[in-house]
């Protein structure tokens, strides 16, 4: 492929991960922000907070696994691992804005020391979670594009946040669990 072919690709494609970057938190921080509760009828959502610790769990397990398989030098199951990160975030992201679209807001009713620690836990899952799309698209698509250094350079720093907001999304939800309704 020629480098015109890549630059022409690049533009489309980095045009389409920034505005995804912008949209995607946009419509998490509204549908948290105006609660959309029952607009969907009598769809029962209760069971999708459990979904989500278990993607989040899975998405946690899947970014070390690939992380392990790139280290000792497996591409092949370090792509697959990867995307299967991926995959799962994307379900994730999907029940998720389902769930807020549908749910009243749950309140976190603990006190204490727990109480600041839960609310540190979830702030900073929230900008982390905001900042880390246009670090997953960027390195989803340097990886399929074949563009190994820049695919490492923002991998570098996609791996730790994307594990940090995995592994605080399940954290959240065993916090929040028991005040659910």
């Amino acid at each position: 492929m020629s480098t015109n072919t890549f630059k022409a690709n690049d533009t489309k494609y980095l045009i389409l991960i920034a505005v995804l970057s912008v949209a995607v938190p946009l419509l998490v921080a509204l549908l948290l922000f105006v609660p959309q509760t029952g607009k969907l009828g009598d769809v029962d959502v209760t069971f999708l907070p459990k979904l989500h610790a278990l993607l989040n769990s899975l998405t946690a397990v899947a970014l070390v696994t690939g992380y392990r398989f790139i280290k000792k030098g497996n591409a092949r199951f370090h792509r697959f691992s990867m995307t299967t990160a991926f995959v799962l975030s994307a379900f994730f992201l999907v029940s998720y804005v389902t769930y807020h679209y549908q749910a009243a807001p749950t309140s976190y009713g603990g006190e204490g020391v727990l109480r600041t620690i839960y609310y540190f836990v979830l702030i900073t899952h929230i900008i982390l979670a905001a900042i880390i799309v246009p670090f997953v698209l960027l390195s989803v698509y340097f990886g399929i594009s074949n563009q190994l250094v820049r695919h490492r350079r923002i991998s570098r720093w996609t791996f730790p946040l994307w594990l940090y907001v995995a592994v605080t999304g399940v954290l959240v939800y065993f916090m929040i669990a028991p005040y659910y309704n």
